[in-house]
């Protein structure tokens, strides 16, 4: 029995299958596909290893490099500062900074115990520089070669070096103010490190290591570049005369209850300075002590007012223009009126009958009035800038002042009195050294020479090359300057005001000077500068000696407060620098009449 069949029956059909899904489902097509994005992926990471390789490889490849390689500065010793002798007067030693690595210490107060002693720092600030994350900290500055190994031997995790140097002035405060002293960084902060800074300076040089983990790779390659130390200079100072020109010094300016004073000692044939003292003065191994006062180099910067050893200018002035000599004769009454004001001597006195000579002896400020009267103030005024008044003495020391001189032509600058003033030493300033100076023209028969103080200078192969002299200058024709020294001679006579300078077996002439000082803390005069300034041998000029003190209580004149201290030093230099004596025949010229 068959059964019986109905209509057929019809699937479900589905959306329509588009040609897309067809491909899909196409493996051929697929492989196709996957094998492009295959491509794709292979060629952006083919770009990126070129990128790498090609492109930022070398970069890489030196970044890499770099945290491997360590640079060392090897520092450059500075120039020493020698005397005229060779003695070592500012040097330069190697030293160490203590670096810790506080990131590595756990134990600070342990590791503050074994340093503090030889670090000299306390243990409470060392236990702050160990304490922290940071990886860098240093414990203490330039500290000797020696103190480091002793650090190095308490093998401490974490503590290093790192080489530097010191300034070391072998002799302390000796000539402390002519040389200055250096900063933290080793540069030049004053006086001649100053000055000569760029001389002195030498060039760093550097040693290059590769390292991993902090150790040297034993194949890598050490490079070094060598340091250049700095060229030394030897200057003219004699440092034993230094040392006691600077000690008789001092004792005169504590004895005298005085603020300051300036020792300058020149050889008037070259102008070399062979001694400059100041006091009070400082340790330049240890400057932050002083205050900037005291530290300068005041025989250059301090002006003042002369007093009676600016009248030796007035001598040579009216003497080589023809005006007088030594034997012209004068009357000196008891005062002088000009300017609008009456003009006195120092000592009260009645009608005196003075020799030009017996005027410089006794110091007359009428008599150096009337002298000076009879050439004029034009004249006056170029004599005394022939002698290097007013303007730098070419010694090209920082600070230095030119001091000051009145112009004739300006009127807001001269007034009735000012040429009377001038003539016996007041209403103009002066440094030290620049009437150091002045007196030296005079012993160089009339020649000025820049004052100088380096001699040469000597490089790392130790081969020495002498500075030049400066040309001199003419400033009165030689008989002058030797009727002059002449007149000075007097001045140390029992006639004269300093017969204390006379120094025996040798010819001694020279000039005391008593001068109302400016003191700009009141702003006018207080007190004085007492000075002698003194030329020896007379009869064959070797040496000036220029003593200023600077308020001196109690006694103030420079016969009393200065003279003494020339004695001193200068008997001193004459027997150190063998000078002969003198074939003893004193100036007989008449100081009275």
């Amino acid at each position: 029995m068959s059964t019986p069949q109905g209509p057929p029956q019809q699937r479900p059909q589905g959306p329509p299958r588009g040609p897309s899904m067809v491909k899909l489902r196409n493996p051929e097509r697929r492989l196709g596909w996957t094998a492009l994005a295959f491509i794709l992926v292979l060629g952006v990471m083919g770009a990126r290893v070129f990128e790498l390789q090609v492109i930022q490889g070398p970069a890489n490849a030196q970044k890499g490099l770099n945290t491997r390689i360590q640079t060392t500065v090897l520092p450059a010793l500075r120039g020493d500062f020698t005397d005229v002798n060779g003695v070592v007067l500012s040097t330069t030693m190697k030293a160490r900074n203590v670096i810790a690595n506080p990131s590595q210490i756990t134990k600070q107060a342990h590791y503050a115990d074994l340093l503090a002693p030889i670090l000299k720092v306390s243990k409470k600030e060392l236990i702050r520089r160990l304490t922290g994350t940071n990886q860098f900290s240093y414990l203490a500055k330039k500290i000797t070669v020696a103190k480091w190994k002793k650090v190095q031997k308490l093998n401490l995790v974490g503590i290093s070096s790192e080489g530097t140097t010191i300034r070391v002035y072998p002799s302390g405060v000796l000539a402390a103010n002519l040389l200055g002293y250096v900063g933290d960084e080793g540069k030049g902060l004053a006086g001649l490190e100053s000055a000569l800074d760029e001389t002195l300076t030498g060039t760093d040089g550097t040693t290059t290591i590769e390292q991993v983990n902090g150790l040297e790779i034993p194949t890598s390659e050490r490079q070094t570049v060598d340091a250049v130390n700095g060229t030394s200079v030897r200057l003219t100072i004699d440092s034993d005369l230094q040392g006691v020109a600077e000690q008789a010094l001092a004792a005169q300016v504590r004895s005298a209850d005085a603020k300051s004073g300036e020792v300058v000692i020149m050889d008037p044939a070259t102008g070399n300075i062979l001694a400059m003292a100041n006091y009070p003065t400082f340790d330049p191994n240890h400057p932050q002590r002083k205050s900037d006062t005291v530290k300068q180099n005041r025989a250059v910067s301090d002006a003042f007012e002369p007093g009676s050893t600016g009248k030796v200018m007035t001598m040579a002035a009216v003497i080589n223009e023809g005006a007088f000599n030594a034997r012209s004769r004068f009357v000196v009454p008891s005062g002088l009126p000009r300017g609008g004001t009456t003009f006195h001597d120092d000592i009260p006195h009645g009608i005196w009958h003075l020799t030009l000579a017996g005027v410089l002896a006794k110091s007359s400020n009428m008599g150096s009035i009337l002298a000076a009267e009879k050439i004029g103030k034009e004249k006056l005024h170029k004599y005394m800038q022939d002698f290097g008044i007013g303007q730098l003495s070419g010694l090209n020391f920082p600070g230095e002042t030119s001091g000051s001189l009145p112009d004739p032509t300006n009127p807001d600058q001269w007034s009735g009195t000012t040429f009377p003033t001038l003539a016996f030493g007041q209403g103009y300033s002066v440094s030290a050294l620049q009437m150091a100076s002045v007196f030296a023209t005079l012993a160089n028969d009339g020649v000025r020479r820049e004052p100088r103080l380096v001699a040469g200078t000597v490089d790392s192969s130790h081969q020495f090359e002498e500075s030049p002299l400066a040309p001199g200058k003419r400033v009165v024709t030689a008989k002058t300057a030797k009727t002059v020294r002449l007149m000075m001679e007097k001045v140390v006579s029992l006639d004269g005001t300093a017969p204390g300078a006379a120094i025996a077996g040798y010819r001694v002439g020279g000039k005391t000077g008593t001068a109302n000082r400016f003191d700009a803390n009141v702003g006018g005069y207080s007190g004085y500068t007492a000075s002698f300034i003194g030329v020896v041998p007379i009869d064959k000029p070797s040496l000036v000696t220029a003593v200023i003190i600077h308020g001196p209580r109690g006694a103030h004149f420079g016969s009393l407060v200065s003279a003494p201290v020339f004695k001193k030093v200068t008997s001193y230099a004459l027997a150190h620098l063998r000078i002969p004596p003198s074939p003893f025949k004193q100036s007989q010229l008449p100081v009275k009449w």
